[in-house]
């Protein structure tokens, strides 16, 4: 048996989301179904996270087997052929028989964009602000949240991990071209909404609605319903994942 990480983007519009659900067109759904046309086989494919209906993916990673040694190029060649346009595969590689791209995933990095310009072309792409915004303070509530690890306030309810513990790496706001404001968070794991529940707390500092300290008792109350709204989710990013690159039998050079 062999082995394959699988690294490709979506753009989550259509899609339910990540995960195979009864009812919805999910991303896993397509990317099996198409693996399962050029393998001549089913083939399951587990994915490095769970992203939800509307999110996107700069770069999702999956693992899946194969009863015999693949042509990684031929068959992302023909992955890309065959895969609808709001999909696409970037590389495939070897990894070790019990590589798994959750569980060995070591860090994931989600981007949330927002902007104050109305434009038709980002609408579907970023989430648009109306009020003033100070991204100073909020930049210096992202330090705070750096002080934690129990994310619980910024958490969906009822959910069935085993733990509310995440390590943020890095957590920052940044301006970057055509007044587009991207809120980049890193960490080892995250919680189900806990992204967006995290920005649309973060926008409660930016506007005065709530002070640096009393966004370090939302943290410290471990209560969902201390902290903002969810924020919508066509303006979240699955951008980075990372590997130990002892993992990949494949020239570690393609791992980066």
């Amino acid at each position: 048996m062999h082995r394959y990480f699988i690294y490709l983007s979506y753009d989550g519009s259509r899609y339910c989301g990540w995960q195979i659900q009864p009812n919805g067109l999910s991303v896993q759904t397509v990317l099996e179904n198409s693996l399962a046309v050029l393998l001549r086989v089913a083939t399951p494919v587990t994915g490095a996270g769970r992203t939800d209906a509307g999110v996107h993916a700069k770069l999702m990673v999956a693992h899946f087997d194969a009863i015999h040694s693949v042509d990684t190029s031929w068959l992302m060649q023909k992955l890309n052929s065959i895969l609808p346009p709001d999909i696409a595969v970037s590389k495939i590689l070897e990894v070790k028989g019990d590589a798994h791209a959750r569980f060995d995933a070591l860090r994931r990095t989600y981007e949330y964009w927002m902007t104050p310009v109305k434009s038709p072309f980002n609408r579907q792409w970023a989430c648009r602000y109306y009020a003033p915004m100070d991204f100073d303070r909020m930049n210096e509530a992202c330090k705070i949240l750096m002080e934690y690890t129990d994310f619980t306030s910024f958490s969906k309810l009822h959910t069935d991990v085993k733990t509310n513990e995440c390590v943020i790496y890095r957590v920052e706001w940044t301006e970057r071209a055509d007044d587009l404001h991207v809120f980049t968070i890193q960490a080892n794991r995250f919680l189900r909404n806990m992204v967006r529940a995290i920005t649309g707390t973060l926008i409660e500092v930016g506007k005065g609605k709530l002070s640096c300290e009393g966004f370090r008792e939302v943290i410290e109350k471990k209560d969902r319903c201390a902290a903002g709204s969810s924020m919508p989710a066509h303006a979240l990013y699955l951008t980075g994942i990372e590997y130990d690159k002892a993992l990949f039998l494949s020239d570690n050079s393609a791992v980066d």
